[in-house]
């Protein structure tokens, strides 16, 4: 009797260890209350439940779109599972995952390689083609009975290329290791060390080891240099660490230095190796991850509001100068004390493509603003001006992508401007922009850094918004091009005048008949710079017309530009 309860006993506890086994399977845990396991084949079905107990989205919350596609081709599984499955990043494969259809996933894969470009102006991306030249070097030099970008080796090159140097011990042996290792002698597996002087995001001098344990060809990247110690791994133990009682012969050695060093090594490293074990496995980084980026989604912030005005220079045939000017009202930006100072940080990033997306120039800088404690409430009414320069083609339209960040409070300010570059050839008079100016000044002939401002041989800091207070002085400059030179004299002979206009009526009319504010000249272009009074203008907005009479060649031309009169801001 006693015997049948035991038995019924053991049977109770092996089905139950079954149902417990079953459950623990990889394809069996988690499951819906409602799934079924086949006879037969041990593979869940999911089945619906009662319509009235789904769970279903409100209307009004359902994406509205065409039906998903359920499963990746052939081509784009491919394309994640093997081509860019050590670089992409867990943000990626998400949404990629989440793309609906091939389109959208032709534009991801596009736009994956382009946020990898190390040159966006090139037509071709050479991180492209790298990327597939090791795939296919992996696939020939490291095959192991499956294919050599699956290894760890393959892995390791597609991720951060062929090293500076290579160890290579096919078939293992003796072996004496070196002082960071541990010092003594012993027999190894094969294997392979590789060193690299730098790995962005790792740090300098890289070593990473390669141990074919199964003596199979497939060598497995190493987490600590001493498991390829083939003594220690065959009596069933860890590699012998230094101080402790050794019989195998392993790595034996009597120096108390080298056992004390080694010691020391193995304790201070041991985090180290772990954390660079790990980190040579991780995609590597994106440049320009934060503000790039917004670029790449076209999306717009006016978190931090700025203004922006561009001119154009004809610097040489076909070759046009643009100035990107910046203005910030200080007020808006965030600033923290720091060492005694108030400070403001603006991060700037900018981005000229083509109208088809390529990239032209790219630039990244920072605007800092700071100001001692005594000067700190009237600072905060001023503003910060930032200025780029870029070459481009003459006649083109580009695109102007703008992001600025203020790295205090996170805010963006992200715009997007057309940037139709004007011609500025042909026999005629030509002329550059107008420069609404708030400062002219010369630099000294023996200057010779190029910085924000200057033009030529003089420092023109522009005027962003072109508002002029009642009392100041209208600054304009401006660049005339293809002016006739007198034989005699060889100089030009020009008659200027300038009018403001309010609408079609001309309130103010200046004339200079000899040309007295030409400020320089060549053979190539003129120089005007002009200071106007205008105390007596009222509030508005203006024009200024600006008209070039060659009384050499006969030819005229007349240049024009938008300004604004505003109160003088009272004093404070």
């Amino acid at each position: 009797m006693r015997a049948n309860r035991i038995s019924a006993i053991m049977r109770v506890m092996l089905v139950a260890l079954v149902i417990c086994t079953l459950f623990s399977l990889p394809g069996l845990q988690r499951r819906p209350a409602h799934a079924a396991v086949c006879p037969g084949n041990g593979h869940a079905q999911q089945q619906a439940g009662p319509p009235d107990k789904q769970k279903t989205r409100p209307a009004d919350l359902q994406k509205p779109g065409p039906a998903k596609e359920l499963r990746l081709s052939g081509y784009h599984k491919k394309w994640l599972e093997e081509d860019v499955v050590y670089i992409i990043t867990e943000e990626e494969k998400s949404v990629f995952k989440a793309l609906t259809t091939n389109e959208e996933r032709e534009n991801f894969i596009e736009q994956f390689w382009a946020r990898r470009n190390p040159d966006p102006r090139e037509s071709s991306n050479a991180f492209k083609e790298e990327h597939y030249r090791r795939i296919a070097y992996a696939n020939q030099h490291f095959d192991a009975g499956i294919p050599g970008w699956m290894t760890d080796r393959g892995r390791i090159y597609i991720l951060h290329g062929p090293p500076d140097t290579k160890e290579s011990r096919p078939s293992g042996g003796n072996y004496n290791y070196n002082i960071t290792e541990g010092s003594g002698n012993t027999t190894v597996y094969p294997f392979e060390r590789w060193s690299y002087r730098h790995i962005d995001g790792i740090g300098e001098d890289v070593q990473l080891e390669f141990v074919d344990k199964t003596l199979t060809g497939e060598y497995k990247l190493a987490m600590d240099p001493r498991e390829k110690d083939m003594i220690a791994s065959l009596k069933g133990r860890e590699p012998i660490e230094v101080g402790a009682e050794d019989t195998s012969g392993a790595m034996k050695t009597d120096d108390p230095a080298s056992q004390a060093r080694t010691l020391e090594l193995s304790r201070d490293s041991a985090f180290e190796r772990l954390a660079r074990y790990f980190n040579v496995q991780r995609p590597p980084q994106i440049t320009f991850a934060d503000l790039r980026g917004v670029v790449t989604t076209r999306i717009t912030y006016t978190q931090l509001p700025y203004f922006m005005r561009t001119d154009f220079i004809r610097l040489s045939p076909g070759k046009v100068l643009v100035p990107i000017t910046i203005e910030l009202e200080n007020k808006n930006l965030d600033f923290r004390r720091d060492l005694q100072m108030n400070r403001a940080t603006v991060n700037v990033y900018g981005q000229v493509s083509t109208l088809q997306g390529r990239v032209i120039a790219e630039f990244e800088d920072t605007i800092l603003s700071e100001y001692a404690d005594e000067l700190f409430e009237a600072g905060k009414n001023k503003k910060s001006i930032y200025q780029k320069m870029v070459l481009l083609d003459a006649g083109q339209r580009y695109r102007l992508d703008l992001i600025l960040k203020d790295m205090n409070s996170n805010y963006l300010g992200s715009m997007t401007y057309g940037l139709p570059v004007p011609q500025l050839e042909g026999e005629g008079l030509q002329a550059s922009s107008i420069i609404l100016a708030n400062t002219v000044s010369p630099i000294p002939p023996t200057y010779d850094r190029l910085e924000q401002f200057v033009i030529g041989d003089m420092k023109i800091q522009p005027n962003v918004r072109s508002e002029y207070a009642k009392g100041q002085m209208l600054i304009p400059y401006l660049q005339v091009y293809n002016v006739a030179l007198d034989q005699s004299t060889l100089e030009p002979s020009l008659q200027i005048s300038y009018a403001v206009r309010s609408g079609d009526q001309v309130v103010q009319n200046l004339e200079d008949p000899i040309g007295k504010s030409v400020q320089h000249t060549s053979g190539q272009r003129i120089i005007i710079v002009a200071a106007i009074p205008i105390g007596n203008l009222a509030p508005g907005k203006y024009t200024l017309e600006i008209s070039v009479l060659d009384k050499v060649a006969n030819k005229s031309l007349v240049a024009a530009t938008d300004f604004r009169v505003i109160e003088a801001p009272s004093a404070r």
